[in-house]
């Protein structure tokens, strides 16, 4: 069994392993590690230390299957100080996700006291959630990383507060990179501050967009995450994204909300 979520087949194709399913649907990917595949791209293009992605969108063209990946990459708008970058993964039939990404440099401020965020609580404060959504299979993304509650969980309704960290690399003998780490876990933002009955209710997210201030520093990623649906069947979830050292950014999901039946 391979530990990672990915293994690299050639320099632009990767083949996603079982780490990488999701509890929707067999045969299909979790919203993450896709997602982390394209920001692990991005992150990477034009090989500047100084820039660092501030925002990054990712849309979900198609469900993501487990499957052979092709990915490609461009800067759209170069530039000394801000870049404009896109990604997409693509099966041998369709493009099924793409990710368009502002990076900005990075430089060293004196900043007034006080300007940073306080540290949160810890994973130490968290405990491991009661139960997992079933996925039908021995591996999967969500047995895949690691986490501690410290508000709700995956089958308490209404906001929650989260640490996760990934058990596995993303990609077969490669480091994982602090981009990867917040990537790969915000997509559980909807997920994990579910309102419905996830035995009566649809919520997909058609996309995700990520904001960071600051790369995570260290393993663990902190979600504070909130849902809310309209009567119209369109919904949003909020998730405010820490390390150990305080906040570092944000993500949003639109959510298209149904019934099951």
């Amino acid at each position: 069994m391979t530990e990672a979520f990915f293994e690299q087949e050639a320099e632009d194709r990767f083949v996603p392993t079982g780490h990488t399913q999701g509890p929707w649907e067999p045969g299909f990917q979790h919203g993450g590690p896709p997602a982390a595949l394209l920001g692990r791209t991005i992150g990477s293009i034009d090989d500047r230390d100084d820039m660092q992605v501030a925002r990054i969108t990712f849309e979900i063209l198609a469900p993501v299957p487990i499957e052979p990946l092709d990915v490609a990459a461009r800067v759209v708008r170069p530039g000394r100080r801000v870049q404009l970058v896109q990604a997409s993964l693509s099966t041998e039939k369709q493009e099924v996700m793409r990710a368009t990404a502002w990076r900005i440099r990075t430089t060293e401020l004196d900043l007034p006291e006080g300007a940073a965020a306080p540290p949160p609580d810890t994973p130490e404060d968290g405990v491991p959630p009661d139960a997992l959504f079933e996925v039908g299979a021995d591996q999967s993304y969500l047995h895949a990383m690691e986490w501690r509650f410290v508000v709700g969980g995956f089958v308490r309704p209404g906001p929650a507060v989260a640490w996760v960290r990934m058990r596995h690399p993303l990609i077969a003998g490669e480091p994982i990179s602090p981009l990867t780490r917040a990537v790969i876990a915000v997509d559980s933002g909807s997920g994990i501050s579910a309102n419905l009955d996830l035995a009566e209710w649809l919520f997909i997210n058609p996309d995700l967009t990520v904001y960071l201030h600051r790369l995570p520093a260290g393993d663990w990623i902190r979600m504070a995450s909130s849902s809310v649906y309209q009567p119209n069947g369109i919904g949003l979830a909020d998730t405010l994204i820490s390390d150990p050292g305080g906040d570092i950014g944000r993500s949003l999901q639109s959510l298209l909300v149904a019934p099951r039946r």
